[in-house]
């Protein structure tokens, strides 16, 4: 499956919230800088992509997401991992640590979920 752009993911998130809509509803959660034939043009290359697909209405669609946002999230967490980290989760969580993008505190709440899950 292709990844998604930022306008896209953007678009994705709406539709992962709204959970089916309108081109004009999506248009409405994004704010009104979005232009509707921008959002359109832009859900239906999701739709070519296998994320999105509609249920028609006349000669209006109401569209869907066909993946969930925690699918998407698996898939874009393991590609971002392989692609900058080798493949280590650990160097994944030690760049956040690093970058003081994780507290001491937030590292002790992971070791606590990972050890209740053994």
């Amino acid at each position: 499956m292709e990844q998604l752009t930022n306008k896209e993911e953007e678009v994705m998130q709406s539709l992962w919230k709204l959970e089916k809509a309108f081109v004009k509803e999506v248009v409405a959660d994004l704010g009104n800088s979005n232009h509707y034939n921008t959002v359109s043009t832009i859900i239906r290359n999701m739709e070519d992509k296998g994320y999105v697909s509609h249920v028609a209405f006349g000669n209006t669609h109401q569209y869907f997401p066909v993946i969930s946002k925690e699918e998407y999230t698996e898939k874009y967490m393991n590609r971002a991992t392989k692609r900058y980290f080798d493949n280590s989760y650990k160097s994944m969580v030690s760049f956040f640590a690093r970058e003081e993008k994780i507290s001491a505190e937030e590292l002790r709440e992971i070791l606590e979920i990972i050890e209740n899950k053994q």
